[in-house]
């Protein structure tokens, strides 16, 4: 298996982890009678903490895996990884870090840390498209 396919089934397999982790959380409120079962909101305001967090991580994934998995199947499909291998696993880990440290705080150093990550995968994204295009 590539770099760049490995990046790609990472990046879908954490974010199936995360929903999962969220879905446990969810079920230990409603279990504990917090929360009903139909009393969540899906950008997690309704929740403090550490499930706010988890609900936002989340989101962050499935609304920046549809970008990166374009890309990735786009160089898979047509046989460049050659050009994605190189960063593949930059990327992936950038991606985990990002997430690892939304859910460990929101503290200023934090959000300034989360979002370096966050940097790194759209400029490795950015770059990614520009090789692929023929452009650099």
């Amino acid at each position: 298996m590539t770099p760049s396919a490995v990046a790609l089934l990472g990046f879908a397999f954490w974010t199936i982890l995360l929903v999962v982790l969220l879905g446990g959380y969810r079920v230990s409120l409603v279990t504990a009678g917090k929360k009903s079962a139909a009393g969540f909101s899906p950008n997690g305001e309704d929740v403090e903490g550490f499930g706010r967090r988890l609900t936002r991580a989340h989101a962050n994934c499935y609304e920046n895996l549809p970008l990166a998995g374009a890309v990735l199947l786009y160089a898979i499909a047509t046989e460049q990884t050659a050009v994605t291998d190189g960063l593949a696993l930059a990327f992936l880990g950038a991606r985990l870090m990002q997430s690892l440290t939304h859910l460990a705080s929101t503290s200023r150093p934090a959000v300034s840390l989360r979002f370096a990550f966050f940097v790194v995968q759209i400029l490795i994204l950015a770059y990614w498209i520009l090789k692929l295009a023929h452009m650099v």
